[in-house]
């Protein structure tokens, strides 16, 4: 049965009560493109929908005489439930529990299709054990994040995606409160009223407060406190990590507490005091920054096809700059080439139908992750890059942009950056700016109604966007840094399909619809 909808508590009724009998909910993401909700349909061969609105009714309808094995669609906004409900009274209780007693650990538990940065996307094959043992591991080691009384969480990642889904499985095991919110727009209203103890967030989240945050102090008149808060916050969580902070430095830890670091909590509800980070690298920067202001950020990694962790930092075991240590049940090593492969209690069944790709992603029983990483002596997992993206020089330099598009999109006038030069002389930049974010960085500046269109060639807006490549350039070699840039007049996005609904940028298209603006880069001058 797939399931196309925003975060909300009806897809998770609709999943656990799914799972209840037997049946396998897949996920389609609202965001999806008409041929990915055809093909993620057809290929799973799911016989009913539910969907949330009517536009997504709309979209369905657009490719229903594709999907001739579907017998039901319902709608959630128009009484999906209650009608759900109201059937289901008519089938006899023997039945139900019949269904249920009938599901095992091994079955299958739902089909989950990658992102596709690359290609169609393949259906990831999870049971039920995938789930069940790692929330279990997963719950036993963040035991102070889900299962201190009182433990909440706002779910507002899509649902569509394993890493919101698996958190939701964990919160049942450890009986933390789950709230829902779909719209962004209210997110912040959200949390001040449902008061979590933790979330769970992609980096871009964590960037995007602390942005909007320096951006408000500055337009208030209190940019250089909030900057020494900042570097104090820093200072202090590194010395966590060094025999503790000194007496000045704790002095100047109080005070910037009272003048910004309660103000952040506060945003959030006032009771967060962690968060679970994964899909992307955080950054030693913001990881100290938010322990330093009272929010542990606890990175983690994983795939769909490890059913999300198999890596994270926990409580009592956290190196900033890492993803972690291994799950209980979950084994990482490193192939000589660089590779992460994993195996383990959460490793996916197969893709589904597809038995030339699973025995290409599995080597005697490890996934190759396709991503590049470093285990340190204690165990910790470092991310370094990943092996499709790896970019190789006319000159013969291998350069993974990951690390360093990461660092650029980190500037608040930054949305989204990809790094070229795949056998060019010199390695360059594309970069997008932030819409919201351009507007007070704008006022701040002296250039109040400065468009997009306007921003990409001025003077000042260069600038800034050097200085951000300036500072990923800092930590690579000359051969590897970014010679030129180019400011975009659109954004990447999940609706112009540049971006994957996990955020994810799809080099080939980019590459393929910006051929142009490449090409421009690496023209002879004159």
């Amino acid at each position: 049965v797939a399931i196309m909808s925003r975060t909300r508590y009806e897809w998770t009724l609709a999943d656990l009560a799914l799972w209840s009998v037997g049946a396998v909910p897949v996920p389609v993401y609202e965001t999806s493109s008409r041929d990915q909700v055809s093909w993620i349909v057809q290929d799973s061969g799911a016989v009913a929908m539910i969907v949330e609105d009517q536009s997504m009714m709309t979209a369905v309808a657009e490719v229903r005489d594709e999907l001739a094995r579907v017998r039901d669609l319902w709608c959630i906004e128009a009484g999906a439930v209650d009608e759900l409900v109201a059937a289901g009274a008519e089938v006899p209780d023997g039945t139900v529990e019949g269904r249920r007693a009938g599901v095992g650990r091994e079955d299958l538990a739902t089909i989950i299709y990658t992102s596709g940065t690359t290609g169609r996307p393949k259906g990831c094959e999870l049971t039920h054990d995938n789930f069940m043992a790692l929330s279990e591991n997963a719950a036993e080691r963040l035991s102070a994040v889900v299962a201190e009384p009182g433990s909440a969480t706002l779910l507002f990642l899509p649902l569509a995606h394993v890493f919101a889904r698996f958190i939701q499985v964990v919160c049942l095991q450890a009986g933390a409160r789950v709230g829902h919110t779909p719209d962004a727009k209210t997110l912040l209203d959200d949390l001040a009223g449902f008061r979590p103890t933790f979330v769970l967030a992609v980096p871009r989240v964590f960037e995007k407060i602390y942005n909007s945050a320096e951006q408000k102090a500055q337009a208030g008149g209190r940019g250089r406190v909030f900057r020494w808060a900042a570097r104090v916050a820093q200072d202090y969580s590194q010395a966590l990590d060094a025999g503790g902070p000194g007496v000045l430095l704790r002095a100047q830890h109080l005070a910037a507490d009272r003048l910004v670091y309660g103000r952040l909590r506060a945003l959030m509800g006032g009771r967060v005091a962690y968060a679970i980070s994964g899909g992307a690298a955080l950054g030693e920067r913001l990881g100290h920054f938010y322990r330093g202001v009272g929010l542990v950020v606890l990175e983690g990694y994983g795939l769909t096809e490890t059913t999300a962790p198999a890596t994270v930092n926990t409580p009592d075991m956290i190196r900033i700059g890492t993803v972690g240590r291994p799950l209980p049940g979950v084994s990482v090593r490193v192939a000589e080439d660089g590779e992460i492969l994993v195996r383990g209690v959460g490793l996916f069944r197969a893709y589904h139908d597809d038995p030339e790709a699973t025995s290409a992603a599995l080597r005697d029983g490890w996934f190759a992750t396709g991503d590049l990483g470093a285990l340190d002596r204690d165990g910790f997992l470092q991310i370094t890059g990943r092996t499709k993206e790896i970019i190789v020089t006319a000159g013969g330099k291998n350069v993974s942009p990951g690390p360093m598009e990461d660092r650029i999109r980190a500037h608040p006038l930054v949305s989204q950056c990809m790094v070229v030069g795949d056998a060019r002389p010199f390695v360059a930049a594309l970069v997008t700016l932030d819409e919201e974010m351009l507007p007070s960085w704008a006022a701040s500046h002296g250039l109040e109604g400065l468009t997009v269109e306007e921003a990409r060639d001025h003077e000042l807006v260069r600038e800034e966007v050097q200085r951000a490549v300036d500072e990923a350039n800092a930590f690579v070699s000359r051969a590897e840094s970014i010679r030129k840039f180019v400011i975009l007049d659109e954004d990447f996005t999940t609706e112009n399909g540049l971006l994957t609904p996990s955020l994810k940028l799809v080099r080939g298209r980019i590459t393929e619809q910006l051929r142009d603006e490449i090409e421009a880069i690496y023209a002879p001058a004159g």
